[in-house]
């Protein structure tokens, strides 16, 4: 499993990418969905049209990984919080998607956190 920091924000992308796309391709497509730089240290999620595949390119500090995932049998949550084919998810939507648990409609009890707007 991939080791994830509180600080690592994790981008799926919701259109259907072609899983033949290796280090390259993936690098493009973060750049054409996100807009956010590559090197940064965060996640980056795809899933193919039959959402049994999932690839996530990440950069670990001296290079860039990819981890993926076929599934032998059903098929991946498809996410439609986003309009525009990319949205933002913690990293434990990523390991409830991962393991086949329905992320949308789940309800997350209230928890304290800091409001960085009041913070300044």
């Amino acid at each position: 499993m991939i080791a994830i920091s509180p600080t690592t924000r994790i981008f799926v992308c919701t259109d259907a990418t072609d899983m033949r796309k290796g280090f390259c391709g993936l690098s493009g497509l973060v750049k054409a969905h996100f807009q956010i730089d590559l090197f940064s240290g965060h996640l980056f999620v795809f899933f193919n049209r039959r959402r049994d595949y999932v690839k996530v390119l990440a950069w670990d500090k001296d290079g860039l990984s990819i981890w993926s995932k076929r599934l032998e049998r059903g098929t991946f949550e498809k996410l439609t919080r986003s309009s525009d084919g990319d949205l933002e998810i913690d990293s434990a939507e990523l390991i409830m998607m991962l393991r086949g648990v329905q992320i949308e409609g789940t309800q997350r009890r209230k928890r304290y956190s800091i409001d960085p707007a009041k913070v300044a």
